[in-house]
């Protein structure tokens, strides 16, 4: 059934037994029997915790949240959609520190009448974008809820680097990005609007594509400062500029091959592309400062230049939108 755009599943009588009807534990066992754990995990689901090595002594720890509609829809995203887009954003802030993501750790929260099918399609959905980093979901949590709530923790190994922060950025450096910018806006927009077309804009925003592998090329290639764009390119460099107490200068003719991809979604939702490129966020592109030249994979977007802490494009402040806040209604 569409539904603005969106595909909302018809659950036939019978069709999947509820969570509420096989209970806890059943549920656990059926998402978790058969997968096959990568050579990092040395214990994984069945006991109280896992065992995950970590190669070099050390492991970076993230976690993040998502809670239907605020952060995806049933109606426009499939549960494996969901699943994806949960593991993805939080690899991409191990990517940001010049890691690659080892572990997965859910929480998992809906309501009692949720088909056990649409359980088995998210974790099917995780351990798809899991594998593409060869990384394992090791364990989680299930509980009762009134909506869907993902909550999920990622251990990393930065493999002998030292850890990328947000403080490194020094005047003379350029910024640069890998990955793409502005996609995922794009897609809420036409979502949103209800605008039909544009499948690949649209899917962005469902699933996003972070650069896998391109925060270890970024560490080893000397980056000064890194954070993935989950809020917009704006707001999450501010973070670094702040950070490191430095200003950047961002080049609207080197993004305009974003702004250009765009264009046509911008003309027919009735919005500058600009506002997707430089406020749109989850995309989770990566933007790193480099003293040297770029590495392959990446292009130079903008400059670092001497403190206050601000960020400018062409070298005026930005006056648009300038990306997500959590408390934002």
């Amino acid at each position: 059934m569409r539904a603005g755009g969106g595909y909302v599943r018809q659950k036939e009588p019978g069709e999947s037994p509820t969570l509420g009807q096989l209970g806890e534990f059943a549920v656990i066992d059926r998402l978790v029997r058969g997968r096959v754990q990568p050579d990092a995990v040395l214990l994984g689901p069945g006991d109280d915790a896992a065992v995950v090595s970590a190669g070099d002594g050390r492991s970076l720890v993230s976690t993040d949240m998502l809670v239907a509609d605020r952060h995806f829809r049933l109606d426009w995203s499939t549960p494996h959609d969901v699943g994806r887009k949960a593991i993805a954003q939080n690899a991409a802030d191990i990517e940001a520190m010049g890691g690659r993501a080892t572990a997965f750790v859910v929480g998992f929260g809906a309501p009692a009448d949720t088909a056990t099918a649409d359980a088995e399609a998210v974790v099917d959905g995780m351990w798809d974008e899991a594998a593409r980093i060869g990384a394992g979901i090791v364990g989680g949590d299930m509980v009762s809820a009134p909506l869907w709530v993902l909550s999920v923790a990622v251990l990393g190994d930065l493999g002998g680097r030292t850890p990328v922060l947000r403080s490194g950025a020094k005047p003379g450096a350029v910024v640069a990005v890998a990955g793409e910018l502005g996609r995922s806006g794009a897609g809420y927009s036409l979502w949103h609007k209800e605008i039909g077309g544009f499948d690949e804009l649209r899917t962005r925003h469902l699933v996003p594509e972070p650069p896998y592998g391109q925060g270890a090329v970024a560490a080893d290639a000397g980056a000064q400062a890194m954070i993935d764009v989950s809020d917009g390119l704006v707001a999450d460099l501010r973070h670094v500029a702040g950070a490191s107490g430095v200003g950047i200068d961002l080049s609207t003719a080197a993004l305009a091959p974003d702004r250009d991809a765009l264009s046509a979604a911008g003309a027919a939702a009735g919005i500058d592309p600009w506002s997707w490129v430089l406020g749109g966020g989850e995309d989770h592109a990566l933007v790193a400062c480099f003293a040297g030249p770029v590495p392959p994979g990446w292009r130079v977007i903008g400059q670092v230049l001497d403190g206050p802490a601000r960020v400018l494009v062409d070298g005026a402040q930005w006056q648009g939108y300038a990306g997500w806040q959590s408390f934002e209604g």
